[in-house]
């Protein structure tokens, strides 16, 4: 389980990584929301993976820990709403610029092709 729970969060970043090198604007706001989604299941993985556990302390002798369930849960309601305001961002910069390129200016090669 710890193979495939490791390579979901392997996954996750290399698609980020990929996304956020991109030269527009949505695919790098996709990227950062697949690299939160990969801190957010590595966070909730130093809780430890186990089956069973009970959740409230005194009800077993093996419990799971809250902590990192705590701070996944911030952590999914902080990226929400920077997600939203990246977003907003990239459709204020459509409108101002004309274009979604990160950098705000059209490749040489994207000029030429859509002239033909």
């Amino acid at each position: 389980m710890e193979l495939l729970y490791a390579s979901c969060v392997g996954l996750l970043v290399t698609c980020g990584v990929f996304l956020i090198l991109r030269a527009r604007t949505f695919p790098v706001v996709l990227g950062l929301t697949m690299l939160s989604y990969a801190v957010n299941l590595f966070l909730f993985s130093s809780g430890r993976l186990a089956l069973n556990k009970a959740a409230v302390l005194g009800h077993a002798e093996a419990y799971a820990d809250p902590l990192p369930q705590a701070l996944v849960l911030t952590a999914i309601v902080i990226g929400f709403a920077m997600t939203a305001f990246v977003v907003i961002l990239a459709i204020r910069g459509r409108a101002d610029l004309g274009n979604d390129h990160v950098n705000g200016q059209e490749t040489s090669k994207n000029k030429t092709k859509g002239k033909a």
